[in-house]
């Protein structure tokens, strides 16, 4: 369970804090960065994270060094938010996606279809609308600093191509852990299961899930083309990732570091949406070539019809988030 008040210091929260280890906490002191990763080496972000701590040493006389730690070897996303609320690391690239349990403001992200393309979010995170989001985030003890690619998100599974929303009914697919995506797919006819990133695989190839959703580089480094050959582009989410720290770690800077890293991490994230254009063009023709089975669907309105009540419930659910829509829609 994501901690929704960091001053709750309790139970799983802390064991994983314990698992950090004590030299975590003496390295803090240090003004050692300890930062979570999902991704692999040589992933996008994992290059611009690892350039932003780079250049946060450089800016800061090495005042803010540190290491970051590939592969989610620290935990899943969930358990690296519960360790940056609390201080067991300082600062991770997250995707907005799963943020939305400890976040519920930023559940607006997820919503689908939310955005018009890619540099529609760019616009939108960008801007005022983005700092709202961290302002939300920092409140439970994490900000953001700037804003990486997630790239578009779309439905591949083991056994058909997707065409209309009948498709999938009765179909399993893998969602992230938020009931937003719960809500999507069974919308469209199919049963979600939330599923940890690093299972998907092999469920999928034995047949516990159907299919399961996300970009064309996630979709080629997990080797999830291999044992679920039909993409289907819905591009039903485009979901912004972060460079986030811990607000305790950043309230240890001084206003100088402070401004220095936060152009560290802008920088970081100029070069991480160049990386991901071209790595999203890359995997693309990977995966095709490899005989993957494609369809680009033309008209998207039966699938964007069908999520009027995941928003009408959303918004039930959170009010506030209304406002978030109407201002994102709105943004040219």
């Amino acid at each position: 369970m994501i901690i929704k008040n960091p001053t709750q210091k309790f139970g799983k929260a802390l064991a994983l804090v314990t698992a950090v280890s004590a030299a975590a906490f003496a390295s803090v002191a240090q003004a050692e960065w300890k930062g979570w990763n999902i991704h692999n080496t040589g992933y996008p972000v994992t290059v611009a994270m690892e350039s932003f701590i780079k250049e946060a040493d450089k800016v800061t006389d090495g005042r803010v060094s540190g290491r970051v730690y590939n592969g989610a070897v620290l935990g899943s996303q969930s358990d690296a938010i519960q360790m940056l609320q609390v201080g067991g690391i300082q600062f991770a690239g997250f995707n907005l996606g799963p943020m939305g349990e400890a976040v519920p403001e930023v559940n607006v992200v997820s919503l689908p279809f939310i955005f018009k393309n890619l540099d529609h979010m760019h616009r939108v995170m960008d801007g005022p609308i983005g700092d709202q989001l961290s302002d939300a985030m920092e409140k439970k003890g994490i900000m953001s600093l700037a804003w990486y690619d997630g790239g578009a998100r779309s439905f591949y599974n083991t056994a058909k191509p997707i065409q209309t929303p009948a498709d999938m009914k009765g179909e399993k697919f893998r969602v992230m852990n938020n009931e937003l995506y719960v809500g999507m797919v069974q919308a469209l006819g199919g049963n979600a299961t939330p599923m940890a990133y690093s299972e998907v695989y092999q469920s999928l190839k034995t047949g516990v899930v159907d299919g399961a959703e996300n970009n064309w580089p996630s979709y080629d480094s997990s080797n999830h083309f291999e044992v679920a050959p039909y993409y289907s582009l819905t591009e039903h989410l485009i979901l912004p990732e972060c460079i986030c720290v811990s607000v305790d770690a950043w309230n240890d800077l001084s206003a100088e570091d402070q401004v220095a890293v936060k152009k560290a991490a802008r920088d970081s994230s100029a070069l991480q949406r160049k990386l991901w254009a071209e790595r999203d063009a890359s995997s693309r023709k990977k995966v095709l070539a490899s005989g993957v089975k494609f369809n680009e669907i033309q008209d998207k309105s039966a699938f964007q019809n069908a999520m009027k009540p995941v928003y009408a419930k959303a918004i039930q659910d959170n009010p506030s988030l209304e406002t978030f829509v109407d201002q994102i829609k709105n943004t040219q």
